[in-house]
């Protein structure tokens, strides 16, 4: 890949991206477990389990010594759901360099979209508090869409929303999700090492840069 990366948009992952959401989920997930009598999670769990959406979340962090059936599931998700509600947004804050990242992309003339699995229930609201709606043109959500990264709808669905061809839109995420549904979409991709990867190193994938922050991915990108 040659620098700078001709580019006329930016898609971004939220979660351990944007906003390190994780203090939020973990006191929901904690919540959650203590109503169903089960053991608390550390924050460093609760990091693990995030990146492939509340479903994923719960069920990890409720399975201790034996698979939990589908009722289980059902009433740990309502529950989470209920208790995430309220705390949601409340101690998640923009990692270093987003804010002055994504004003350098603006200036640029770059248009931008949220792409995430997280529900939408959780994420309209969640961009709102955070300051970051005024920075994006949309966001699709985990169920905004039939289908949610790693699959290449999301990205797809994003380009053509913003009339850019894939191979122009730069992808900027920090896990295995991001980064195959980049590939599989046609779009260049950055990644974040301080996210959330599910314990998976990703400057092992043959990504097209490890950026340490949003501003260190402007500084790698053109609009020309």
């Amino acid at each position: 890949m040659n620098f700078p990366l001709p580019i006329h948009s930016v898609t971004l992952d939220l979660d351990g991206t944007l906003l390190d959401t994780a203090p939020d989920l973990a006191k929901a997930a904690n919540a959650m477990l203590a109503e169903l009598g089960l053991p608390q999670r550390s924050e460093a769990q609760i990091r693990d389990f995030i990146g492939k959406g509340i479903p994923n979340l719960v069920k990890r962090s409720i399975t201790f010594d034996q698979e939990p059936d589908a009722e289980a599931l059902a009433r740990a998700d309502a529950a989470f759901r209920r208790h995430y509600a309220e705390c949601n947004g409340r101690l998640s804050q923009p990692y270093p360099g987003v804010i002055e990242g994504l004003e350098r992309f603006r200036s640029l003339g770059l248009k931008l979209a949220i792409i995430t699995n997280k529900a939408g229930a959780f994420t309209e609201p969640l961009v709102a508090v955070s300051g970051l709606a005024s920075y994006v043109e949309f966001t699709i959500a985990g169920d905004t869409l039939p289908r949610k990264k790693p699959d290449p709808l999301p990205l797809q669905h994003a380009c053509q929303r913003m009339g850019v061809p894939t191979k122009f839109n730069l992808h900027i995420g920090d896990s295995q999700n991001d980064f195959h549904a980049a590939r599989a979409a046609g779009c260049p991709v950055f990644l974040v090492p301080y996210g959330y990867n599910e314990g998976e190193d990703v400057r092992l994938l043959e990504c097209d840069a490890i950026v340490a922050s949003l501003v260190h991915a402007a500084e790698l990108v053109t609009t020309a």
